[in-house]
């Protein structure tokens, strides 16, 4: 069983390692070109504590990885917060996303948030799954909003109010 724990920056290459795996290979995020790790050491410095960037490791090793980050930039939405969760490729249906999803939620309210929200690509199923077995509900559907792969892709928003 994994445990998970808050990031440290020498989980950066692991973290990173499982995040270019999807922009090369899939949908679930849309970004084009493959991080760096400067880029993805800014992106950890960029998390507070209000922002946590957390870990499942496995007999010490990282399989996968989940964070709190701002829902958008303006005051209002302080209180808002985005999970993203990425499982290490090899390591799907073992319920690592699911543990990594509910530890961020139990994280979000212990912090004060209101609401978590997810930003879904329609087409991964998975991700729709295991955001609705969380309680997270279907807020709308943006069409078309991406083009990756030379197709053009919905983005599903859901969210959980938890406070």
């Amino acid at each position: 069983m994994e445990t998970i724990r808050a990031a440290r920056v020498d989980d950066l290459p692991a973290i990173l390692a499982i995040y270019n795996h999807y922009v090369a290979q899939s949908t679930c995020t849309y970004q084009i070109q493959p991080d760096t790790l400067a880029e993805r050491s800014a992106w950890f410095d960029a998390h507070g504590a209000a922002h946590p960037v957390t870990v499942a490791v496995n007999a010490g090793a990282v399989v996968g990885w989940g964070s709190l980050g701002p829902f958008r930039h303006q005051q209002a939405y302080a209180r808002t917060v985005e999970n993203s969760v990425y499982v290490h490729h090899q390591h799907h249906r073992r319920g690592i996303g699911s543990r990594l999803l509910a530890d961020l939620v139990e994280r979000a309210r212990g912090l004060g948030h209101h609401v978590v929200v997810a930003l879904i690509s329609a087409d991964q199923e998975a991700s729709v799954r295991l955001h609705e077995r969380a309680g997270f509900s279907e807020a709308g559907r943006l069409r078309e909003v991406g083009h990756k792969f030379g197709r053009w892709l919905d983005v599903l928003s859901y969210h959980l109010l938890i406070a």
